[in-house]
């Protein structure tokens, strides 16, 4: 092959990353635009897809200007993107909404709607708990802006936007790949077709869909016209994509059983690979997503802007104005002082609501606090109480896959550099911590899936395998794994208390 590198793009809710990466898998270039949120009224969250296309052209002309390189020696590009939001476009691939995010909250009757009709039935087929996702969103579109829901030929997730305009696609090509399946609240998830029962029972029509594909088929090469713009050769074989979280957990090598990933971003984000399909209908907490790997699944369950809580504490409640604020660096050395449990103070780090399960009338809030408690215990705690709750999101795992062994937790995003907050969390799960060289594996992984779609690569896992390299192991003590153990007993009977009090506080 005369060409020697692949392209990632991962558009992200902060913005836009795009990352030139040799098949050897060293990243030799990246760019990154941020993204523009828009708020036109109250619970509503949307980016303009235009706007999303623009990012992804001019980053992709960033790298190869960077990198030097010419653009005949690129190979392929894969796109990753958003999960739980949707767009909708006409017959020409023009969009005709803008992007309904995952933040955005004004489909709530519909997602109550569904969970009437019988959450149950609906977590058994789509393998996620109902939440604010594209089946909950269609029906506001179907029932709120009946006019612009007649102009939508098809519902699509940005990164296929993206990749089908890059290509100039027409909406008969419109696809989505089985990594979104579980969000999209129409989808037999097991079989990796739409589910005719749950678009019956909510009167949707199947055309409005687009066609169910694997995430590393080629859809379509760059077209004349984006070619020109970005700098890349014309025809340079595009994929289909996969999810922000399914490119993020195969850039971070989970292509086997038994394995766990932390995603310790913005949000807190726990996650395993496991080989059984068997979605958490009682507790109603884990989003059952299909790996890329095919036959392999990814349950997950996330905090909402649990690493968000960090960033709080520091900024707005360690400093005044016009003071230096604290680094993490000296937060963590603080912390480390402190011994576990925090002197019996326990955090709640739900401050939007709990996601898994979903609970609005659950808050963020301190318990237990007395006087010898100081910022080096509240800091602490705040990692603690992210670290209880993956403790339950292991637990229900553990139920439901009885037969699983995990073995470490893969720890990335900007989190995944605290020391001390993977040492509490390997103490409080019981499972040594590991981190990678590098924290950003998005990018990565989807240009891995990009090689992989044209034959530069003959096994998603091996080819991981060879890439990684691991920086840290920091392994659990067992004398703070029982004491933890008490901890999270006592951070699990709290949720009723404060479910009580908020919702009478919040009415």
């Amino acid at each position: 092959m005369a060409g020697n590198y692949l392209i990632g793009v991962d558009i992200g809710t902060q913005g836009t990353k795009t990352s030139l990466v040799s098949v050897k898998g060293e990243i030799v270039a990246e760019a990154f635009e941020p993204s523009r949120l828009i708020y036109p009224e109250k619970g509503a969250v949307e980016q303009d897809a235009d706007e999303i296309y623009g990012s992804c052209l001019r980053t992709l002309k960033s790298v190869i200007d960077k990198s030097g390189i010419s653009s005949s020696q690129v190979l392929a590009i894969g796109i990753d993107g958003q999960m739980a939001g949707i767009l909708g476009i006409d017959k020409d691939w023009n969009a005709v909404t803008p992007y309904d995010s995952w933040l955005d909250t004004r489909c709530g009757e519909y997602k109550d709607e569904i969970k009437d009709w019988g959450e149950e039935r609906v977590i058994s087929i789509t393998g996620c708990p109902i939440t604010y996702a594209h089946g909950p969103k269609v029906l506001w579109w179907k029932n709120k802006k009946p006019k612009t829901y007649d102009k939508i030929s098809k519902f699509l997730v940005p990164s296929a936007f993206v990749a089908g305009r890059l290509c100039g696609l027409k909406a008969d090509k419109a696809y989505i790949d089985y990594t979104f399946l579980h969000f999209s609240g129409f989808g037999d998830v097991l079989n990796k077709k739409w589910s005719n029962e749950l678009l019956d029972a909510f009167n949707v029509s199947e055309d409005k869909l687009p066609e169910v594909v694997e995430p590393w088929k080629v859809i379509g090469g760059v077209s004349d016209a984006a070619a020109h713009i970005c700098g890349l050769k014309s025809g340079t074989p595009v994929i289909a994509g996969c999810g922000d979280t399914s490119a993020t957990s195969l850039g971070a090598g989970i292509t086997r059983k038994g394995l766990v990933f932390d995603i310790a971003g913005t949000a807190s984000v726990f996650s395993c690979c496991v080989d059984t399909f068997s979605p958490d209908v009682k507790n109603k907490t884990l989003l059952y997503a299909r790996s890329i790997i095919p036959g392999l699944w990814n349950p997950m369950a996330y905090i909402n802007g649990g690493g968000m809580c960090l960033k709080w504490f520091r900024d707005s409640v360690l400093t005044k104005e016009n003071e230096c604020s604290y680094s993490f660096k000296d937060l963590d050395s603080m912390a480390s002082q402190i011994a576990p449990g925090s002197e019996s103070l326990i955090f709640v780090p739900h401050f939007s609501g709990r996601v898994c399960p979903n609970n609005p009338n659950v808050r963020g809030s301190w318990l237990g606090m007395n006087w010898v408690h100081n910022k080096a215990h509240l800091y602490r705690s705040i990692m603690e109480g992210i670290a209880y709750e993956y403790r339950i999101y292991l637990k229900i795992i553990m139920d439901l896959v009885s037969d699983v062994q995990f073995s470490k937790v893969l720890s990335i995003g900007g989190g995944a550099k605290s020391k001390v907050f993977n040492s509490i969390k390997a103490d409080v799960l019981g499972i040594p911590y590991m981190t990678l060289s590098t924290s950003d594996t998005a990018t990565l992984g989807s240009a891995i899936l990009a090689g992989y779609g044209i034959g530069v690569f003959n096994d998603l896992a091996s080819t991981m395998d060879n890439i990684l390299e691991y920086s840290e192991e920091i392994n659990f003590s067992r004398q703070n794994k029982l004491l933890y153990d008490k901890y999270v007993n006592a951070y699990e009977l709290v949720f009723n208390s404060l479910e009580d009090f908020y919702k009478k506080l919040l009415l």
